[in-house]
C-alpha cells in the first residue's frame, strides 16, 4: 500500500481506544460520524470511521470489513504458531489506500468523504477511498441552449467534470492540477490547461493567484471568479463562466485555462474578451455562412440593447429635427398629457422591465414565464390607459427587452443592462452628445482591460490580422489556422499549412 506523507499535527497513538476518543472529541456533537468496531474473539481490533451519507456503505462492508476480518484470523492463527504477526501483509480491494500518520490528516480525510481505518498496535490509520455522494444524471445545459451539438452539461461533481472534459481531448498534453481553497469548506479544484498550447505565464499567473486566496469558504465558482479577477469595479466580466463541456474543450484548444470548482456546475474560462462573449457554441457547429448572418444579427442585438432607449430620449427631448416630421408630430401626439420628461418615463418603465425580468426568474417554473407575461401586458397597457407612459415608448422598452435576450452569456447581458441606466441619464442631460461622450469613455475603459494580461478587445485592438477571421464573420473552419498569439504558447498553429480539405 502507498504511503502518504504525514501531515504536521499531532501524531497517533496505539493505543486504539485513546484515537477513538480523541476522534470523538474532534467531532463532538457530529451525529453523522459512524464508528463501527471490528472485534475478534471479543478482543478490539480496528475501529472504521466515515461519514453517513458520504460513504458507500455496500463498498465497504465488501471492499473492508471482510478483507480484515479475514486478516484478523490470518493473525491469529499466525500468533498460535508463534510467528510474528502483523498488518504489513493487509490487502484492501479499494481504489486509493494511504497512510495517514496524524490526526490532522485522519480528519481531513474523513470530512473529504473517505473511510479511515484505525488499527490496534499501530501509530497510523489506513484511509481508504469509499467516497460516494449523490449527484444528477449529465443533463442539458439550461442557461447555454444550441440547435446543433451536443447535449451534455456540467455537474456538481468535480471528477464527473474533469472526465467530461477528457472525453474531447485525448491527449496526454492536458494537464489537470488539483488545489485546494478555503478553511472551512477545503474546497477542491481544477486547474487544466494543454501543455504547449497555453501560455506557460498564463498558466502560472492563474496559479499564483489561486494560490494566494485565503477565505473561510468556497461554495460555488462565482466566489473564486470574485477572488481572481483583474479590474473588479468593471461591470464587464473578464472571466467566462460555462455549463458546457464542449466550450470549455474549444476553450482549450485555444490557449485558454479552465478552473473546475468542485459543488459548482459552472467552470471558469479564462481569459476572457469582449469578443467570446459575444460569440455562442452553436456558430461552430452550423454552416459558416448562416453562422456569420446570426453572428451580425446578434451583435445589432446587442448594442440596440444598449443604445435604442437613450437615442429615443435624446431624439424627443434635444433633436426632434433629426425625426422627419410625421414620425414627430406622431410621437408628439402620443405625448400628450404625459406628466413626465421622456428621460423619467423611460427610466421608470426600464427599471419595471428589469423588475419583471427578476421576478420572472425567482419564481417557481411553472408560473414565471406566465406571470411575466401577463404582468408586462397589464402593466404596459394600464399604464398607456393612465396616461403616464406614451406608447412609442412601450414599444421602445419592449424592442430593448427582445434584443437583450440575445446575449450568448448571461453575465455578458447583464453588463449592457446595467449600462443601459447610466446612459439614459447622460442621455436626457445633454442629448446626442452625453451618448457619444458615454460610448468614446466605455471605449477607452474596454481597450484598456487587460485581464491576465491578454487585452479585452483583442484581436481589434491591437491589431491582429491572422485572427480577424473568427469576429465579425465565422470563416470556414479549414481558414482558422492560426491561434491567438495573445493566448497561445509555443503551438501558434491548429494545423499545418496545406490546401482546403
Amino acid at each position: 500500500m502507498p504511503q502518504a506523507e504525514a501531515l504536521q499535527g499531532e501524531p497517533l497513538d496505539t493505543d486504539l481506544l485513546r484515537n477513538q476518543e480523541k476522534l470523538k472529541q474532534e467531532f463532538s456533537l457530529c451525529s453523522d460520524i459512524i464508528y463501527r468496531e471490528c472485534c475478534m474473539e471479543g478482543t478490539l481490533k480496528a475501529i472504521i470511521v466515515y461519514i453517513d451519507g458520504m460513504s458507500d456503505v455496500q463498498g465497504l462492508d465488501e471492499a473492508v470489513l471482510r478483507p480484515l476480518m479475514n486478516h484478523f484470523r490470518q493473525q491469529a492463527d499466525a500468533e498460535e504458531a508463534g510467528e510474528k504477526a502483523g498488518h504489513e501483509n493487509l490487502w484492501l480491494p479499494t481504489m486509493q489506500v494511504n497512510k495517514a500518520h496524524s490526526r490532522d490528516e485522519v480528519v481531513k480525510a474523513i470530512l473529504r468523504g473517505e473511510t479511515a481505518i484505525l488499527l490496534e498496535g499501530e501509530s497510523y490509520a489506513l484511509v481508504a477511498d469509499l467516497v460516494s455522494l449523490e449527484k444528477r444524471s449529465v443533463e442539458e445545459p439550461t442557461s447555454e441552449k444550441v440547435v446543433r451539438g451536443p447535449r451534455d452539461g456540467f455537474l456538481e461533481s468535480l471528477r464527473t467534470n474533469v472526465s467530461l472534459i477528457r472525453r474531447r481531448l485525448r491527449t496526454p498534453l492536458l494537464k489537470v492540477e488539483s488545489l485546494q481553497a478555503g478553511e472551512m469548506t477545503r474546497t477542491n479544484i481544477a486547474l487544466v490547461y494543454i501543455e504547449g498550447v497555453a501560455k506557460e505565464t498564463l498558466v502560472d499567473e492563474i496559479r499564483t493567484r489561486l494560490g494566494r486566496i485565503v477565505v473561510d469558504g468556497i461554495l460555488d465558482s462565482g466566489n473564486v471568479e470574485e477572488l481572481i479577477e483583474d479590474n473588479v469595479i468593471s461591470p464587464f466580466p473578464q472571466i467566462q463562466n460555462t455549463e458546457r463541456p464542449d466550450v470549455a474543450a474549444s476553450s482549450l484548444m485555444e490557449g485558454k485555462v479552465v478552473v473546475i470548482v468542485d459543488n459548482s456546475p459552472f467552470v471558469l474560462v479564462l481569459p476572457m474578451t469582449y469578443w467570446s462573449a459575444l460569440q455562442a457554441a452553436d456558430d461552430y457547429t452550423g454552416h459558416y455562412l448562416y453562422a456569420t448572418f446570426v453572428r451580425w444579427v446578434r451583435y445589432t442585438f446587442v448594442h440596440v440593447s444598449l443604445l435604442l432607449p437613450s437615442l429615443y430620449v435624446a431624439l424627443t427631448t434635444f433633436h426632434p429635427q433629426v425625426i422627419p416630421t410625421p414620425l414627430v408630430i406622431s410621437i408628439a401626439s402620443a405625448r400628450e398629457g404625459i406628466p413626465f420628461p421622456a428621460v423619467i418615463e423611460a427610466f421608470l418603465m426600464e427599471f419595471i422591465f428589469e423588475g419583471l425580468r427578476e421576478a420572472g426568474i425567482r419564481l417557481p417554473q411553472q408560473v414565471g414565464p406566465a406571470v411575466s407575461i401577463a404582468g408586462a401586458l397589464v402593466i404596459g397597457q394600464s399604464v398607456v390607459a393612465a396616461g403616464i407612459v406614451s406608447t412609442p415608448l412601450i414599444i421602445i422598452v419592449s424592442l430593448t427587452g427582445i434584443a437583450s435576450f440575445a446575449f450568448p452569456l448571461y453575465n455578458a447581458g447583464t453588463a449592457f443592462r446595467m449600462l443601459r441606466f447610466p446612459l439614459l441619464i447622460v442621455a436626457g442631460m445633454l442629448g446626442f452628445y452625453g451618448i457619444v461622450l458615454f460610448l468614446i469613455a466605455l471605449s477607452v475603459h474596454l481597450v484598456m482591460l487587460k485581464p491576465f494580461g491578454v487585452p479585452y478587445m483583442a484581436p481589434y485592438a491591437p491589431m491582429v490580422p491572422e485572427n480577424l477571421n473568427d469576429v465579425l464573420i465565422r470563416a470556414p473552419k479549414w481558414s482558422m489556422r492560426k491561434r491567438m498569439r495573445w493566448l497561445a504558447g509555443r503551438n501558434l498553429e491548429r494545423f499545418p499549412k496545406r490546401k482546403r480539405p
